[in-house]
């Protein structure tokens, strides 16, 4: 069987990252006003930046790559495959979110807390729906005015936690496929989970992110987690479902995946990065002031991606699921969609915030440990059974 490899974008991807951290925080220096002259590019409500123009169509060309490659006519297939969806399912909505606000809590809330700063704050955008008054507290946060702007003042180290919930509870609906083809698992049962997993997301995303927001004591009105979840998960996937269906009907299935899905590739891995740059061209004196914070981040994240895999990995052996469809019903729940964390941090907090500094630390360091895991999978493949 020949050696199945990452592509050249997804292998060096936490190469990338760390190339636009060093973009940013030098594009911050040199021109300071650039980022957030395009951040300030936004449709406003109550005074109140609501969606970044420039970073919205950012996000969506992330997104609807990802979402026009998916045929939901596979999800009628689901019926056929039950246990394993439903492990899915389960480690994802009902085990996942938990474990991530409680690691998070322990190491950004506690253990780390005084090496983030105990009395350091971050400055948020306000909460869409809502129009407080300056001086007034929301949360663990206070209403100031920041360069003209009502915005909250919130612990830092709160906001790194709200960014590690929205990563915690976002299910992989991209690089999973390629998780579960470097592991040699079921690519049929990948697809169909693949499916699930953003129709569930609609509807689950929301209201588990904003209940766990709440809990910690930053809360976000539901109307703002509706229009996050609209705008970067609803649309492109509507996009995504009938410009899909379109194309295959007009030019073919051959040229939709071999053409089409071809010529996407730069546009998104472009969007990505440029979303990065901007991100870090925010917080560069941060992260020059403090250089561990990237670590801080990426230990609770990195014992939270582990746990969700050995969990889903132990239970799929529970449950004498084969091989094939165990690698990626452990995998996806492990790997993160820091797609649509990076889009909903950046809508509901900004993109200049913690939160979504947070959500891009899942991006650097995705690649390293999923494929450790992969690795892994391959080295315990006797512990399953083989598929026929």
């Amino acid at each position: 069987m020949s050696e199945r490899k990452l592509s050249l974008f997804e292998g060096y991807l936490t190469f990338w990252v760390f190339l636009c951290i060093a973009g940013g925080i030098i594009l911050g220096r040199v021109y300071p006003g650039l980022a957030k002259f395009l951040d300030g590019l936004a449709i406003y409500v109550n005074d109140t930046p609501v969606i970044s123009i420039p970073i919205a169509i950012c996000l969506f060309l992330m997104m609807y790559p990802i979402m026009v490659k998916i045929d939901f006519a596979k999800v009628v297939k689901a019926s056929k495959s039950g246990k394993p969806v439903i492990l899915t399912l389960i480690v994802n909505w009902a085990i996942k979110p938990f474990t991530m606000y409680a690691i998070a809590y322990i190491f950004l809330g506690v253990i780390f807390k005084h090496f983030i700063g105990i009395s350091a704050l971050d400055y948020v955008k306000m909460p869409f729906g809502l129009d407080i008054v300056v001086g007034a507290t929301y949360g663990e946060g206070t209403v100031v005015l920041k360069d003209g702007v009502k915005m909250l003042a919130i612990p830092l180290w709160r906001s790194y936690f709200a960014g590690a919930i929205l990563l915690g509870i976002a299910p992989c609906t991209a690089m999973v496929l390629v998780w579960g083809y470097l592991a040699r698992g079921n690519d049929g049962l990948t697809l169909v989970m693949v499916a699930i997993n953003s129709l569930s997301m609609l509807i689950l995303y929301g209201p588990l992110g904003g209940f766990l927001l709440g809990v910690g004591k930053l809360p976000v009105p539901w109307q703002a987690m509706l229009l996050s979840v609209s705008i970067y998960v609803a649309l492109p996937l509507v996009a995504g479902h009938f410009s899909r269906r379109l194309i295959i009907e007009k030019r073919g299935e051959k040229w939709f995946k071999e053409k089409f899905l071809h010529f996407l590739t730069p546009i998104t891995m472009s969007a990505l990065l440029l979303t990065l740059v901007l991100l870090f061209s925010f917080k560069g004196d941060v992260i020059i002031a403090n250089p561990l914070t990237i670590i801080w981040i990426a230990i609770p994240l990195f014992i939270q991606t582990n746990l969700i895999f050995w969990i889903g990995y132990g239970l799929a052996r529970t449950l004498k699921l084969s091989y094939e469809d165990a690698a990626p019903a452990s995998m996806i729940g492990a790997s993160n969609h820091f797609e649509v964390a990076i889009a909903t941090a950046s809508m509901l907090f900004g993109l200049g915030s913690g939160a979504a500094l947070a959500t891009v630390v899942g991006v650097l360091i995705e690649v390293p440990v999923m494929l450790m895991l992969v690795k892994i999978c391959i080295k315990t493949k006797h512990w399953f059974t083989s598929a026929a």
